[in-house]
C-alpha cells in the first residue's frame, strides 16, 4: 500500500486529532519550528551531551538526531524505567493502574546514540564537561539540560517518602509507588471520613494542577461513595492565590468551596506528626498545627542539587532559590554559557512544569541548539505556553492552556476553558498518553 492511500484511511483523523490534542496545537503553531524543520539536516562532528531521559531528554535525543549528519550524541541518565508522570494523578486516586504509567526508556532511544547509564553529580561549564557518579567525566560542544526536577521530601519537618501509604499520609508525586500508596490511603480516607488536609507548598512544583485534582477527586469519590458527609475537607494553598491564571483562579476560587473544600490561605505545610496524625502550618499569625486523618503532602520543589550548585543556575532574581537553570524565556538558551540548552522541569521560566510544556520547549531548545551549530541567528521562540487538563470529577475537566502573558490560548475552540466539560476528561483518560508516547520519538 503506497504512502498516500494509507494516510487517507478512516483513522487518519484521529490520528492527527492524537497528535495535537491534549499537548497543544496551539503550542506547536506558535514555536517557529515549522521554518526549522524545511532545512537540510546540519552536517557537523559537534558532541552533543544530553542531561536526562525524562520526557524531554528523550524528545530532543530524537529530533537532534534526525536534524544533525555525523553529530555524537550521547544521553546521560541511570533511570531504566520511564514513568508517564501525568497519569500519576489517576493512579493515586484509583482510576487507573500503576502499570499503566510504566515505560522503559530504552523503547524511545534513538539508534546511534551512546546512552550512559550513569548520573551527573558535577557541571562544569567552563570546561565544557560533565561529572558522572561513576567517575567519568564527559566532554561536550553543546550541551542540552533535560534533569527533571527533584522532590524535597526534607523541607517538610518529618516527612520522608517512606511515610508514604502510612498513617494517612499521601503523596502522588515521583513515581507509581508513591502514587499507588497514596491511593490506599485516599480509598480508606473516603470510607470512613474525617479531617482531609490537601496542601501546596511555595514555590514552582511540577504540575501546580495536581494537588488542586488530587483534593476535588477525592471529594468526588466520597459523593460517589456516599460518605460526603462523613468527611471535612481543606485546602491549604501557601498564599493567597490557588492557580496562575486569573480566571481559573476566579473559578477554584468558587469551586472548592461550592464543594465543602474550606480554604485556608497563607498556610504553607511545614511540619508534620505522623504518629500523632497532626501537621504543622506557617501562617502570618505564627505556626498552627491541625489534625488530621488522611493529609495529602506535597513538598517543596527545586531543581536538583548537581544543578542547583553549579554556574549554570540562576544566581539572582525569583528563581535562584530553587536552583533553576538560568535560560532565555524565549530562546531556552543559557545568557552566559551559549553552548549550553535547557527544557522541562529544570529551568527557570515564569510558567510550565508539565508535559506540555516539554512538548512546546523540547522543539525550540533543539532548533535554536541546531542553529547555533550551524552559525544561524536563534530563530525559534517559545510563547510560554502550557496546559493543564483540570480535572474536577471523574468524567469532567476543565482544558486550561495559557502563555506568559496567562492568557489562553485554547486549541479547541468548541471547548470553554472556563466550563467543566467531558471532552477535557476523555483527552486525559484515553488520547493524552498516546500523544506523550509520540513526543518522546520527536515526532508531535
Amino acid at each position: 500500500m503506497s504512502q498516500k492511500s494509507s494516510n487517507a484511511g478512516p483513522n487518519h483523523g484521529r490520528r492527527k486529532f492524537l497528535q495535537v490534542s491534549g499537548l497543544g496545537l496551539a503550542a506547536t503553531a506558535g514555536t517557529g519550528i515549522m521554518t526549522s524543520k524545511a532545512l537540510a539536516k546540519v552536517k557537523t562532528n559537534a558532541r552533543v551531551v544530553i542531561i536526562g531521559a525524562g520526557a524531554a531528554g528523550l524528545d530532543a535525543a530524537n529530533r537532534l538526531s534526525r536534524e544533525l549528519d555525523g553529530a555524537q550524541i550521547t544521553i546521560i541518565d541511570s533511570r531504566v524505567e520511564h514513568i508517564y508522570q501525568p497519569g500519576l494523578t489517576l493512579v493515586a486516586t484509583g482510576l487507573w493502574k500503576a502499570s499503566k504509567v510504566m515505560d522503559e526508556n530504552a523503547r524511545y532511544m534513538p539508534d546511534g546514540i551512546d546512552w550512559i547509564q550513569a548520573r551527573v553529580i558535577e557541571f562544569d561549564p567552563e570546561t565544557n564537561s560533565v561529572l558522572t557518579d561513576t567517575g567519568q567525566r564527559v566532554a561536550y560542544d553543546y550541551l542540552m539540560v533535560t534533569t527533571g526536577l527533584q522532590v524535597n521530601y526534607s523541607g517538610v519537618e518529618g516527612m520522608s517518602p517512606e511515610l508514604i501509604g502510612q498513617m494517612g499520609i499521601g503523596c502522588v508525586y515521583d513515581n507509581p509507588n508513591h502514587a499507588t500508596r497514596t491511593w490506599n490511603m485516599i480509598d480508606q480516607f473516603t470510607d470512613v471520613g474525617g479531617v482531609g488536609l490537601f496542601t501546596r507548598p511555595r514555590g514552582p512544583v511540577k504540575c501546580a494542577g495536581a494537588p488542586l485534582k488530587v483534593t476535588m477527586l477525592s471529594e468526588d469519590l466520597l459523593e460517589r461513595k456516599g460518605n460526603r458527609d462523613k468527611a471535612q475537607l481543606f485546602y491549604t494553598p501557601p498564599a493567597k492565590g490557588l492557580f496562575s491564571q486569573p480566571e481559573i483562579n476566579e473559578f477554584l476560587k468558587e469551586e472548592l468551596p461550592s464543594r465543602g473544600i474550606s480554604l485556608l490561605w497563607d498556610h504553607p505545610l511545614v511540619g508534620i506528626e505522623p504518629e500523632l496524625k497532626r501537621a504543622t502550618f506557617e501562617t502570618p499569625e505564627g505556626n498552627q498545627t491541625l489534625d488530621y486523618d488522611f493529609i495529602h503532602v506535597v513538598p517543596p520543589m527545586q531543581a536538583p542539587d548537581p544543578l542547583a550548585n553549579s554556574p549554570l543556575s540562576w544566581k539572582t532574581g525569583r528563581f535562584a532559590a530553587g536552583g533553576w537553570m538560568e535560560v532565555d524565556q524565549h530562546t531556552l538558551q543559557h545568557p552566559r554559557f551559549q553552548n549550553v540548552f535547557g527544557s522541562g522541569d529544570c529551568v527557570g521560566t515564569p510558567v510550565g512544569k508539565t508535559a506540555a510544556s516539554v512538548k512546546a520547549q523540547v522543539p525550540v531548545a533543539v532548533a535554536n541548539m541546531v542553529s547555533s551549530i550551524a552559525d544561524r541567528e536563534l530563530s525559534a521562540r517559545y510563547n510560554g505556553y502550557t496546559s493543564c487538563p483540570l480535572v474536577t470529577r471523574k468524567g469532567q475537566a476543565l482544558l486550561v492552556e495559557f502563555d506568559y502573558d496567562l492568557k489562553m490560548v485554547p486549541s479547541f475552540p468548541f471547548v470553554n476553558p472556563y466550563e467543566k466539560h467531558w471532552f477535557p476528561w476523555m483527552l486525559k483518560d484515553r488520547m493524552l498518553h498516546a500523544a506523550y508516547n509520540a513526543m518522546l520519538r520527536g515526532r508531535v
